[in-house]
């Protein structure tokens, strides 16, 4: 190998030369200049995998053809496979002259005749530049285009992404229907593991609020207190204030293993929900631990919650103005409309099924001298407590509502005649043995039931079961008040107090 002592304070480009006697690697040092630095092996000492591996490549090989042609094909193809490398032939007037396409089938960039003389150096060296530049400007370029399909390919994903978001939040007015779509669609993006909802309504002239939270799913008890602490706290904090109460609902009402999983069990993500510059609810999702979104896709991510929080606006609204139209503004419980049509729904359903169906007709007695006597907000008082006992007695397939001022209805489908006087004695006794206090005053109420039932193909008209009802609570009026009177002309059931 030719030691060379020229200094490399600018770091030279590096060439190769295998096999070069010392003539040619003369030439070839005088025809480049200082600009490069000739590396120069010895026929029995060429480069091996060690050299070929090294991270500074050559630009150029010089490569007489005897020497190549001593090279065994796989050594060859270890040459050939370098790309940024361009290999030169060097062919001396004894070797057998080359076609242009055999040279370049052998993987050279051109072939230069000996003698070297400068020009033929200088020129071979030029194309060997030019065809490492315009590679290096090919590979960036092919480097570039890549990058940008991937660019396009993940905007692609992530509108595709927010569409879905779109479809699923926009496909219902439920909130459990959002919600429970919104796990599936984050997920693509996210490894959602369970997704927890918690919303808040700040009470009027008051600082706590009224908090309504969905979970994911059906859980161990100890678990779901967990969740449910863990929401209260969300709530608390991004809702800054105290909460006063709280109702709790699920998604997905079936139990299943993955619904068992405590916050703990993976991390824990809470995203505030936010419509019209108002926080009303945040997002808790349990993903999986360590797992971490590139920038792009936090902004994708943070785009879909948003998305999600007006879809969820919009259903809150719906639900709350669904509620006003179905449900009496004092009592909370049904109001008559929502009776009316219930009652021909189920006495529709009873002609069809030929199961019991039974009402209840209740009316407080003499409370329009509670009005009188304490005022009508003491009044409003005892009817809100009468919406309350009638909540808290019967079943959700069952229907209590306002029928108009102290009058009540309660429909009770799947309920015989018995079953109903039991229920209606229930509710009388409920209502005689609660105090009312108001001005540092006490009192208590009572009220009359009509109770009315039917059997299969007992009714001619839609009305019937209402009309023997409103009979019965006229009979426990006329007998005195205080008591549950059944709509039977034989040997009614009552219970005079």
């Amino acid at each position: 190998m030719r030691k060379q002592t020229m200094k490399r304070g600018k770091r030279p480009e590096l060439m190769w030369g295998l096999g070069l006697d010392q003539e040619l690697a003369d030439c070839i040092d005088e025809g480049v200049g200082p600009g490069f630095h000739l590396r120069n092996f010895a026929p029995d000492a060429l480069p091996q995998t060690r050299e070929l591996d090294q991270e500074e490549k050559p630009c150029a090989v010089w490569v007489p053809w005897s020497v190549w042609l001593k090279l065994p094909e796989h050594r060859r193809q270890e040459y050939r496979a370098q790309e940024n490398t361009q290999r030169i032939l060097i062919q001396e007037p004894h070797d057998e002259p080359q076609e242009m396409e055999a040279v370049l089938a052998e993987g050279f960039l051109t072939v230069v005749r000996t003698p070297l003389t400068r020009p033929k150096v200088q020129d071979a060296v030029f194309r060997a530049r030019e065809v490492t530049s315009m590679y290096s400007d090919i590979y960036r370029m092919t480097e570039e285009i890549l990058l940008e399909r991937e660019l396009l390919a993940r905007k692609t994903d992530q509108l595709m992404f927010l569409n879905r978001i779109l479809a699923s939040a926009t496909e219902s007015l439920d909130p459990a229907t959002i919600l429970l779509n919104a796990k599936d669609t984050l997920g693509l993006v996210l490894p959602v593991r369970l997704l927890h909802a918690v919303f808040w309504t700040r009470q009027r002239d008051s600082e706590v609020a009224d908090v309504e939270m969905f979970l994911n799913g059906k859980t161990a008890p100890e678990t779901e207190s967990q969740w449910v602490e863990y929401l209260l706290a969300a709530a608390a904090e991004k809702g800054g204030g105290p909460v006063n109460g709280f109702t709790v609902m699920h998604t997905d009402p079936a139990r299943r293993p993955e619904f068992s999983l405590a916050p703990a069990e993976g991390k824990v993500v809470t995203m505030p929900l936010t419509a019209a510059h108002e926080t009303f609810g945040a997002l808790v999702l349990l993903c999986e631990p360590d797992y971490r979104l590139g920038r792009d896709q936090v902004e994708t991510f943070r785009s879909a919650v948003n998305h999600l929080g007006l879809a969820l606006r919009n259903a809150l609204t719906f639900k709350e103005v669904k509620m006003r139209a179905d449900r009496d503004g004092l009592t909370r419980i049904y109001n008559r409309h929502s009776f009316d049509e219930r009652l021909v729904y189920e006495i529709k359903r009873r002609r069809r099924y030929n199961h019991d169906l039974s009402l209840l007709m209740v009316d407080l007695d003499h409370f329009k001298q509670v009005n009188d006597t304490y005022g009508h907000k003491a009044g409003d008082m005892v009817l809100r407590k009468v919406g309350e006992i009638l909540t808290e007695t019967f079943r959700t397939t069952d229907l209590a509502a306002r029928y108009g001022g102290e009058e009540f209805v309660v429909l009770l489908p799947h309920t015989s005649e018995e079953a109903a006087w039991k229920l209606a004695e229930r509710i009388r006794e409920s209502i005689q043995s609660s105090v009312f206090r108001f001005d540092g005053q006490e009192f208590s109420v009572t009220a009359s039931i009509g109770v009315a039932s039917v059997e299969a193909g007992a009714l001619t008209r839609d009305d019937d079961l209402l009309v023997k009802a409103d009979k019965a609570l006229y009979k426990a009026k006329h007998n005195g008040r205080n008591m549950v009177v059944i709509s039977k002309p034989d040997e009614p059931m009552s219970a005079t107090q």
